[in-house]
């Protein structure tokens, strides 16, 4: 079964304009069809279709030598009478009118309206117990801001910069090329605008038409309580000023914390090694545990051997989120003293005899396939 093709309409026609008609009438032809028909604003079943074919006849007839191509051989000036897109615009040409009145593009290929200001990243030094409880601090950063002679705009007096002649405010200019394969179409940026747009034609004398200066500023950082290293701050709007009236670009924080002095931390939890002697032990004792609330009395239990460990609820860490605060968790350290006097050495002797010295060897620890072969006897 033969494939039916669609005759393309004449491009006149589609705009509803004489042959004869100026570039002005073209171009306003063009925006109020363009308008109506965008599928953003209109619904009806081929809208779509009518505004790419819209499009498609502007891009051609707004350019003096696609037209005069046009006007002497038609559709065959590309090579094709059918259905597709003989001009090679299409889906490019769509993205260019959807940000020629929506402010984006769906190409990819023309410039950006705005640009973001850069980031900046600064460190902050931070106490122990300011990361652990939070605090508010100082940085000093060093960042362009607007200029204030001009807004940013360049332009003496905060004057708008009117739009460059070569490229219409686009940026950057189309060329059409023959070649023996039909005609293409490349882009590159304006050169007599480098791609901005507009033209700065009387620059402000305060940033020299840069739109932007250097200051020095100390910015106030609220630190969370339970920050770590591994966190990092940002602050939304403090980077630099836009080069062009865009959104200002962010300040990343980074936390630098200094070591405690007997406190250490992991995530949540606080360690804290604590040593006893002998006596304190064996006996038991009512002792002084330091926390970051302050000190709390403890009482150690009879038998505590070396590195056992107790844990104190809620005297870690707050979570940074929201959730439960950590423990702090205590090792205890029996010292063995390295040096007795004479009557702690006899005291010492006195109590090894009660104890005795017929020591028994401790089980070792066996595990699950041990087992099996002691059930397996092998």
């Amino acid at each position: 079964m033969a494939e039916r093709t669609t005759q393309k309409r004449d491009y006149y026609d589609v705009l509803g304009v004489a042959r004869s008609a100026s570039s002005d009438d073209l171009r306003k032809a063009y925006r109020k069809l363009a308008r109506e028909y965008h599928p953003d604003v209109n619904n009806n079943d081929g809208a779509e279709d009518r505004f790419k074919e819209i499009n498609e006849a502007y891009e051609v007839l707004s350019d003096n030598n696609r037209r005069a191509q046009y006007d002497r051989f038609g559709h065959a000036a590309s090579g094709a009478s059918g259905g597709g897109d003989p001009f090679g615009f299409g889906a490019s040409t769509f993205g260019d009118i959807f940000e020629t009145f929506f402010g984006g593009s769906t190409s990819g290929r023309r410039r950006s309206s705005v640009i973001k200001g850069q980031d900046l990243q600064v460190t902050i030094d931070l106490d122990f117990e300011e990361a652990v409880f939070g605090a508010e601090k100082e940085v000093e950063i060093t960042r362009l801001e607007n200029c204030e002679g001009c807004n940013g705009t360049r332009m003496k007096d905060g004057k708008d910069a009117p739009q460059c002649e070569t490229c219409g405010g686009s940026g950057e200019v189309r060329r059409v090329q023959q070649t023996i394969l039909g005609q293409f179409m490349t882009s590159a940026a304006c050169s007599s605008c480098n791609g901005e747009g507009v033209r700065v034609t009387d620059p402000c004398p305060r940033c020299r038409g840069k739109g932007r200066v250097t200051h020095a500023r100390r910015i106030s950082v609220s630190v969370p309580s339970g920050i770590d290293e591994s966190a990092t701050l940002r602050l939304s709007g403090q980077g630099e000023a836009s080069p062009n009236n865009g959104p200002a670009g962010n300040l990343f924080v980074k936390a630098r914390i200094k070591p405690h002095a007997y406190f250490t931390r992991q995530g949540k939890t606080i360690q804290l090694q604590v040593g006893v002697n002998i006596a304190q032990a064996i006996l038991g004792d009512e002792i002084e545990l330091q926390t970051l609330d302050g000190p709390v009395a403890f009482k150690l239990p009879q038998a505590t051997q070396s590195g056992q460990q107790f844990r104190l609820k809620n005297k870690g860490v707050p979570d940074m989120r929201g959730g439960d605060r950590g423990d702090q968790i205590v090792t205890i350290h029996v010292i063995i003293p390295r040096e007795l006097t004479a009557e702690q050495r006899s005291l010492v002797e006195q109590l090894g005899d009660t104890l005795g010295s017929d020591l028994q060897p401790q089980p070792t620890h066996r595990g699950f396939f041990d087992k099996v072969k002691d059930a397996l006897g092998v």
